[in-house]
């Protein structure tokens, strides 16, 4: 049985804390690829899954160009994807 490949890809999720609680968070990188969360925890399950999802739709690697504001904050998500 072949082994297949697994990359390890690394993108930076902008979390921003909710007035009502939980977390929303997006990839830059990834145009349309956001999620939320009740706790931190959740939404960083939840953006891994988002980004496995988004990948495999749209299989190109974008470049990040967005700024964070000041209730925001960056967190490098590491995913596998084969």
């Amino acid at each position: 049985m072949a082994r297949k490949k697994v990359r390890i890809l690394e993108y930076n999720a902008v979390f921003q804390k909710e007035e009502n609680g939980g977390f929303s968070v997006w990839v830059p990188a990834l145009p349309g690829c956001c999620s939320q969360g009740e706790t931190f925890e959740e939404a960083i399950s939840n953006i891994k899954e988002a980004i496995e999802l988004y990948l495999d739709s749209e299989p190109k690697i974008l470049e990040y160009g967005d700024e964070a504001g000041e209730k925001q904050f960056l967190v490098p998500v590491k995913v596998s994807y084969a």
